[in-house]
């Protein structure tokens, strides 16, 4: 990913851009590095999009989504997910009142700004199949009534990429529900010098508060921001770009499912956040591309001969962004 924009930047001083600028220092006091990864967080929530978190264990994949959700004074709710969990326990149930004796709708976890579903695959896919209208529509359907969930809302998920006993990888329908897939690597020598001496400090990952982590926007910001994500150019030729990457990843002899039209959507609003985030009212080619590997490696799926070869999605995305020539 090319290096998005600072906020001395000429057209940084945009509010809502500069709040969310704002963010990632903000983000920084608990999380040390993985600022890719708090961008592309950030892009998710401008184009209202959920996103994918997989990382080994002890990434701080869940710490960095709580304290996004703690600087952008949003309501978080975590769910761990696991093999007894229920749909009901996800998305609420009708219960009687012996007061009234009556049945009422009891609102689940999903009924927050940030859904934070840990460790997603572990729980069957009958649980997790309760996502996909939560994900899709925004809302929950209990007994045939409706019940719309607050804006802003996204699920950011995790999953562990090494562990695969007691998981239920999942159905290509849900993974394509998500805006994002982002890799949370492991830190360098320098950051994780950094989170010693921050615990040796005595910071404490349960307590953002006394770590400093302050609000420093809100959904109003959010809000702005998207209006004007809305409002960035795109010229005709990018249109063609987009469309002509998505059609070469099901070409591709590696690839046995390619980029589906909802990925070519997904990319584009993508790189218009990503355009907008730099300090730019209109899209280039870098920022498609920028945007390529996080928007569709989970949208695709490999040969069994090409994992068997070793093959990696992201290498097979390499390949098509060298292949397919980009508007001047």
């Amino acid at each position: 990913m090319t290096r998005p924009a600072t906020l001395s930047d000429p057209l940084a001083a945009d509010p809502s851009r500069a709040a969310l600028h704002r963010l990632r220092t903000e983000v920084a006091k608990a999380v040390v590095g993985q600022d890719r990864v708090v961008t592309g967080l950030i892009v998710a929530l401008l184009c209202r999009g959920h996103v994918l978190l997989e990382g080994v264990p002890g990434v701080a994949k869940t710490l960095l989504v709580r304290t996004i959700g703690a600087a952008l004074d949003l309501s978080t709710r975590r769910v761990q997910f696991t093999p007894d969990l229920m749909p009901g326990d996800v998305t609420g149930s009708m219960i009687f009142d012996a007061r009234t004796a009556a049945f009422t709708f009891r609102e689940g976890p999903v009924f927050t700004n940030l859904l934070l579903a840990d460790e997603i695959n572990r729980t069957p896919p009958k649980t997790q199949s309760a996502l996909l209208e939560v994900m899709e529509e925004r809302q929950v359907t209990i007994e045939g009534t409706p019940h719309p969930l607050p804006d802003p809302f996204i699920v950011a998920a995790t999953q562990n990429p090494v562990e695969y006993e007691g998981t239920y990888p999942l159905p290509e329908a849900q993974l394509d529900r998500f805006l994002l897939k982002l890799t949370v690597p492991l830190p360098a020598r320098e950051e994780e010098l950094g989170v010693l001496r921050a615990h040796h400090a005595g910071f404490d990952p349960r307590d953002l508060a006394a770590a400093g982590v302050r609000p420093v926007a809100d959904a109003t910001d959010l809000a702005v921001a998207r209006a004007a994500v809305g409002r960035v150019h795109v010229a005709e030729p990018l249109f063609g770009y987009v469309v002509d990457l998505c059609r070469a990843t099901r070409a591709m002899p590696a690839l046995e499912l390619g980029a589906s039209p909802r990925g070519a959507t997904a990319l584009l609003g993508t790189a218009k956040a990503w355009a907008w985030l730099a300090g730019r009212d209109h899209v280039v080619p870098d920022d498609v591309k920028a945007m390529a590997r996080p928007t569709l490696r989970h949208r695709l799926r490999l040969r069994p001969e090409a994992e068997l070869e070793g093959v990696g999605m992201d290498a097979v995305l390499d390949s098509v962004l060298a292949t397919v020539p980009a508007p001047r």
